[in-house]
């Protein structure tokens, strides 16, 4: 089943109040009604995602241009799964994951945006920077 997290939701709805503000403090925009719509059924039935079948088509756009304004791909091009690696050290998706990419939708790719972000022990969390910058400390510090 393909489904949208509420962050997602969330996000979509802070793009939308930053694009589209309201003029007078109190009406909302057609996308960002949308949105808060399904957000707030999701609170109130205390659920963490929402299925895209039967997804509002108002609310589907909107969230699709949430979408295309968001990076694509986790890919930082350190690639330790043409090593031999289940789990790539640079982005953090699995072998089935890099390989599937370009076929995913948009709520399988934020699906595993989500689970690599949430596990953050990918270098492009910036363990690879802090890696780098704390050698350098090393080498440039007298002992």
């Amino acid at each position: 089943m393909s489904s949208i997290h509420i962050t997602d939701i969330e996000a979509a709805i802070n793009y939308w109040r930053n694009k589209d503000p309201s003029k007078d403090g109190i009406t909302l925009s057609s996308a960002l009604r949308s949105l808060a719509h399904v957000y707030a059924l999701m609170v109130h039935f205390h659920e963490e995602e929402v299925s895209i079948k039967g997804f509002p088509s108002q609310a589907m756009e909107a969230w699709m241009a949430w979408y295309e304004s968001v990076e694509d791909t986790p890919c930082i091009a350190i690639c330790s799964t043409s090593q031999g690696d289940e789990i790539c050290k640079g982005c953090g998706r699995t072998f089935q994951e890099v390989q599937d990419w370009t076929q995913m939708n948009p709520s399988q790719k934020r699906h595993t945006w989500r689970r690599i972000t949430m596990e953050n022990t990918a270098w492009r969390f910036n363990r690879y920077l802090e890696r780098a910058s704390l050698k350098a400390i090393k080498i440039d510090m007298p002992d």
